[in-house]
């Protein structure tokens, strides 16, 4: 009918053998979702393990987002709440609404409500807009907050924080 749309990979039934290497006789030898013969390089070794959400340049996403551990926003992201263990606003990116997360690295903008529960940096192209709470702060020059700012002791991290105005 027609031709396959990618050509057939060495390995697979009724593709040419690779030549020039011994292949395994014993497939589970490969590791798991490989195929016999096939080697894992460092662009296709997996190198993060964790749940992430990229909303890549432009991009509007709006709703709620779950389950996810990194949001990496380089669009735009518009929700309610999103808990998450990190949240990375690329430079063009914006987040509006509110985010509760462990660490959070600021190089767009967010505006809304922000709760770090680790590590704030604000990159000399970030901007915080709204309320903010946080453990550890981190701005570079350049970058701005505008609105509330409330840092996190060690000892009442989970309790009422103090609050201390921002320019």
């Amino acid at each position: 009918m027609g031709r396959a749309p990618f050509p057939p990979t060495p390995g697979t039934p009724g593709s040419p053998a690779p030549a020039g290497g011994p292949t395994p006789t014993n497939p589970s030898a490969a590791g798991p979702g490989l195929m016999p013969g096939h080697r894992p390089s460092a662009a296709t070794a997996p190198r993060d393990d964790r749940r992430t959400l990229v909303v890549g340049r432009g991009i509007s996403v709006q709703g709620s987002v779950q389950d996810a551990e990194r949001l990496v926003v380089e669009g735009t992201v518009e929700s309610s709440m999103i808990n998450a263990k990190e949240l990375s606003v690329a430079p063009g990116g914006l987040f509006r609404g509110g985010v509760e997360v462990e660490d959070a690295e600021i190089a767009g903008t967010v505006d809304g409500t922000l709760t770090v529960r680790g590590h704030l940096t604000v990159a000399s192209t970030g901007r915080l807009l709204g309320k903010a709470t946080c453990k550890r702060l981190r701005v570079e020059d350049g970058g701005q907050i505008t609105g509330q700012l409330e840092m996190l002791s060690d000892k009442d991290a989970a309790s009422a924080p103090k609050s201390t105005p921002a320019a």
